[in-house]
């Protein structure tokens, strides 16, 4: 019995010790709104996916509410003005507005997306890039007890600036996973994003719910690492947020590394002149459950126990 109770002990803490290196991957699916067919496929996804819902899309409150009856994280996706012309939503938030105007803007969002914990923006690199437009957007969201998950439309963004003085969290995106719909990119920024979840240890992905974003994601989220945790935008408030992508180790070309000098030839590798003997099964799991029972983690349990 004692036997038994410790080796539960020791697959605790080795499932409590692989969680804590875990990286942690949020994906918040944009635009919700305007496509019932593809939305109602992604809220068919794990939980932990999140959708960013348009306040002023003719199905807002409808997809919300059903989001969040189905346990997903809503946040308002909240138009906010580009640098480039083009064709903007209504009550798109530009740098020049007064507070009261944003205010207003803001407070009808709520209204239409219910149960948002959090904003994101919808294009605004003009908006994003304004620290005088974004403390005014992070002085109403600080009412509302709301997190802002920059989108990074533009590598200025002024939005972690523009928080200072204010209880808004701010997030940002890593990866945007379908800047092409084709499916073969669109796995290419999903693994990407993994990827900057294992190294950094966290990561925020957006997509879209276009048809060729949904299936990847059906293919590809049942086969995430066992490493790889899928969270809410929202349990990464408290993580490092970095500003850029430091290039993955294979985003580059590799390059061959130097022979080291070695000036003595007896170094070298000898071939072996027969197979080692095995190790018996029962001797690795006992060096396993030894080291583990020798870590740190372990002892401290122990003591509790």
């Amino acid at each position: 019995m004692f036997q038994l109770r410790k080796f539960n002990i020791l697959l605790c803490s080795l499932s409590l010790a692989c969680s804590a290196h875990a990286g942690k991957l949020a994906i918040v699916i944009d635009d919700f709104g305007y496509r019932p067919k593809q939305e109602n496929q992604v809220l068919q996804m794990p939980q932990a996916v999140s959708v960013a819902v348009l306040p002023n899309a003719p199905h807002a409150r409808e997809m919300a509410t059903k989001a969040h009856q189905r346990g997903h994280e809503v946040l308002i996706h909240l138009p906010m003005a580009p640098l480039s012309k083009q064709p903007l939503e209504k009550d798109t938030l530009h740098p020049d507005m007064t507070r009261s105007e944003i205010e207003r803007i803001i407070r009808e969002a709520v209204n239409d997306v219910p149960f948002a914990v959090g904003l994101n923006n919808h294009m605004g690199s003009a908006m994003t890039s304004s620290l005088f437009g974004m403390q005014k957007v992070m002085q109403v969201l600080d009412h509302y007890n709301f997190y802002f998950l920059d989108s990074m439309t533009i590598g200025n963004s002024q939005s972690t600036r523009a928080a200072q003085g204010t209880s808004v969290k701010v997030i940002k995106r890593r990866v945007f996973l379908d800047d092409s719909q084709n499916d073969a990119e669109i796995r290419k920024q999903f693994t990407r994003a993994v990827r900057l979840a294992q190294r950094d240890g966290s990561a925020i992905a957006i997509g879209h719910p276009h048809p060729a974003t949904v299936k990847v994601l059906q293919q590809m989220l049942p086969t995430l690492p066992a490493d790889i945790t899928l969270v809410r935008p929202s349990q990464l408030l408290h993580e490092p947020q970095h500003n850029g992508d430091k290039p993955l180790v294979t985003d580059s070309k590799p390059t061959k590394p130097e022979k080291p000098r070695n000036p003595f030839r007896g170094g070298e590798t000898c071939a072996l002149k027969q197979q080692p003997p095995a190790i018996p099964a029962t001797r690795a799991l006992s060096i396993i459950a030894e080291s583990i029972a020798n870590s740190p983690l372990v002892k401290t349990l122990k003591s509790l126990f």
